[in-house]
């Protein structure tokens, strides 16, 4: 079986073409990037991304008589039931587009549209950390917090498309701004958030007179991203530690909800926790094991993600793939 991927993002966006086993492992044949920003109208963006697709399938000696579906991985908000994107804030003029009916004219199969945390929540769950569960949480971590939900061996997506915002989650009542929330689960873990705490920290430190290797003074601070905090701390640089501690300390608090709402088997978090899960699982672990329900701890794994930088390729395939299944 073939499927045809469609990831959106803000920056860029690819087609994927790719195939499935008889186990349901999807293999990618073909793929191809473009910059979303060069195509300001939707509608010739779509057409763009068509002509790619075209392309692809030909490429591959691919026949449309053996492609099953189109899976379309896009930021929200969007109607996945009408496959509608609403006006994501990183895609201007995407006002409420037919995204999923274009598709269908086009090619005559199914098509669907997930927001990306969805996805990729599918993706990580279909082939990566979290396969073989029944109940698992995604978590982006990245610029922001998103979230996707597997309950019951099924996507969750909530009423009206919002179930797994936990970014939104607030977790003290003051703290770096994330989600449009002061001191949200966002403001401490993601990396807009992390570098408004690293910003706050340094200040704080060059203030009384504190070193801080990664920022010698206050003109420097504005250029302090979560990269650069994490290099520090391997370092032993002590401002860098307080901050991913605290950073750490608060993905405990929010995970230690999640476990205790929903029971999962496995939450996978993805980006910056992957890329620095030995700085960031001590702390976490020693919160979890002061807040979460210790049987529901006790049943949960964290993981890293395990897709890395494909996991919007396979994301947008695994919205495909699942679609067809259920």
């Amino acid at each position: 079986m073939n499927l045809i991927g469609i990831d959106i993002g803000g920056t860029k966006s690819s087609v994927i073409i790719g195939k499935t086993d008889d186990k349901g492992n999807i293999q990618i044949t073909a793929r191809d990037t473009i910059s979303t920003r060069s195509y300001p109208d939707p509608y010739k963006m779509i057409e763009k991304l068509q002509e790619i697709a075209d392309e692809l399938l030909e490429k591959t000696g691919t026949d449309m008589k053996s492609v099953r579906a189109t899976g379309i991985s896009c930021g929200g908000p969007l109607d996945n039931i009408k496959g509608i994107i609403q006006s994501p804030p990183n895609l201007p003029g995407w006002d409420n587009i037919p995204v999923v009916r274009l598709f269908e004219e086009r090619y005559g199969i199914p098509a669907y549209v997930e927001n990306d945390a969805n996805a990729c929540a599918l993706a990580e769950w279909l082939m990566g950390a979290g396969r073989g569960t029944s109940n698992m949480v995604f978590l982006t971590f990245g610029t922001g917090m998103g979230g996707g939900l597997i309950l019951n061996g099924r996507l969750y997506s909530g009423t009206n498309n919002l179930a797994g915002e936990v970014g939104h989650i607030r977790l003290e009542k003051n703290g770096p701004v994330g989600y449009g929330k002061e001191g949200s689960f966002e403001g401490f873990c993601s990396g807009g958030g992390i570098a408004q705490l690293a910003k706050s920290v340094v200040r704080e430190y060059l203030n009384s007179n504190r070193k801080v290797s990664f920022c010698q003074s206050m003109e420097m601070i504005d250029e302090i991203d979560t990269r650069t905090v994490a290099l520090a701390a391997r370092q032993g640089d002590q401002a860098a530690l307080e901050i991913i501690r605290t950073a750490a300390e608060y993905l405990g608090y929010g995970l230690a909800v999640l476990i205790d709402i929903l029971n999962p088997e496995c939450i996978v978090i993805g980006s910056i926790f992957a890329r620095n899960e030995d700085l960031f699982r001590p702390h976490m672990e020693r919160i979890l094991k002061q807040e979460a329900l210790a049987p529901a701890l006790e049943v949960c794994k964290i993981k890293p993600a395990e897709l890395g930088e494909s996991v919007g390729d396979y994301a947008s395939l695994c919205v495909a793939l699942y679609r067809d299944m259920f």
